[in-house]
């Protein structure tokens, strides 16, 4: 068999699709399973807080001497970012490795058949196989995304909000049941913003005899986590997630010690990328509610939108902390147009310019709008001194 390069071959494949065969990745899950090692898994749903919610969990079992693997998605420079393993993003030659053995198994048609999110999640599984735990981010929904097909030791739901509408319904109970109904035997229910979360979560337990644990904060942790956050700059949210996080190994049972979270970089989510800039991924209300609690100074917001968010509601959320809104192209099929932001502008009454790549030190800055958005930036401060 002719086997293409990782690299060669995920770059033919088309990042979105507008209708996906939910079956064709169980029938590939199925061809791979007698192949690798099933080690302990987590399994992360939710709208938002799963990328930093999943890395504090496998940066703390890993400083505790367990041999990790952390799956996530998108990534912001590098694909090697989305298969995290024992404190590093993977390397090519890992993934060379496992794309071999993936391909081989599964065979060229169904390997070609599969989509890049499909075929990257069962990828992890390979790099992943020889681990203790293994923290999987779903990636769009919960019941039907392709991370959904291994068994869990533990389903995590981070805070659910409105957010791709036209894959997962409309409201929060239509959302938060395609989310939830990944769960399998127990899942950690995070502090939700919407109450019908709670409601939907009991009976979708009920229906599955599944145990719903609700995050409790430790008072013998509290006070550690607030010292680690201030020294790290985080936002509030970022606490929330690290209380998450702990909870998570004590129902798994796996030994930490809080203070390694002193060590845990979390790029793209309300990130100091300088002392007057951060940078964050997030994307939609939830989101933008979760950073304007955050900032604490009038900041020019770096700003674009992937054309299935609320992005007039999100401008909205942060109006009442932001100077002015720079605009930023980013290279997405999935990006609104320029013009269609700019009305929502006009409408939410916020000044605006287009970004044109200079930073002044005596102002403040967030990055704020997807990954793509940070990507774009980061490529524009190459070699510069900010």
């Amino acid at each position: 068999m002719s086997l293409v390069s990782f690299s060669n071959f995920l770059e033919a494949k088309p990042l979105y699709y507008d209708t996906i065969d939910h079956q064709r990745i169980h029938q590939a899950y199925t061809l791979l399973y007698p192949h690798i090692k099933e080690p302990q898994k987590v399994h992360i749903v939710g709208t938002n807080g799963k990328g930093s919610t999943g890395r504090m969990l496998a940066h703390l079992a890993h400083k505790s001497a367990l041999s990790v693997g952390h799956f996530s998605s998108p990534h912001i420079s590098k694909f090697n970012e989305r298969i995290w393993i024992d404190g590093e993003d993977s390397s090519d030659s890992s993934l060379e490795l496992a794309h071999q053995k993936l391909y081989s198994l599964l065979g060229k048609e169904m390997s070609d058949l599969l989509s890049y999110f499909e075929y990257t999640t069962l990828l992890a599984l390979v790099v992943f196989e020889n681990v203790d735990l293994v923290v999987l981010e779903a990636g769009l929904g919960g019941e039907f995304d392709a991370t959904n097909i291994c068994n869990k030791d533990l389903s995590i739901i981070t805070p659910i909000g409105i957010d791709h509408q036209v894959f997962l319904g409309d409201t929060i109970e239509e959302i938060a049941s395609t989310k939830i109904r990944s769960i399998q035997k127990q899942a950690l229910l995070a502090p939700q913003i919407y109450k019908e979360v709670n409601e939907v979560a009991k009976e979708i337990a009920k229906t599955k005899q599944a145990t719903i644990h609700n995050v409790k904060t430790k008072a013998n942790t509290e006070a550690k986590i607030k010292e680690i956050a201030h020294n790290n700059k985080w936002g509030n949210y970022l606490i929330d997630n690290a209380h998450t996080a702990l909870n998570a190994l004590d129902i798994l049972n796996i030994p930490y010690n809080i203070n390694s979270l002193q060590t845990l970089e979390l790029f793209g989510r309300f990130y100091p990328f300088s002392k007057n800039i951060r940078i964050d991924v997030g994307h939609n209300p939830l989101a933008a509610k979760a950073i304007l609690q955050a900032l604490d100074k009038p900041t020019i917001l770096i700003y674009n939108s992937l054309d299935d968010k609320d992005y007039e509601e999100v401008l909205k959320i942060l109006k009442p902390k932001i100077k002015k809104v720079a605009l930023i192209a980013i290279p997405s099929q999935r990006a609104v147009t320029l013009s269609k932001i700019q009305e929502a502008l006009k409408r939410v009454n916020l000044e605006y310019t287009l970004f044109d790549g200079e930073i002044n030190p005596q102002e403040e800055y967030l990055i704020f709008g997807s990954f793509y958005v940070v990507e774009e930036f980061l490529k524009s401060m190459k070699g510069k001194v900010v």
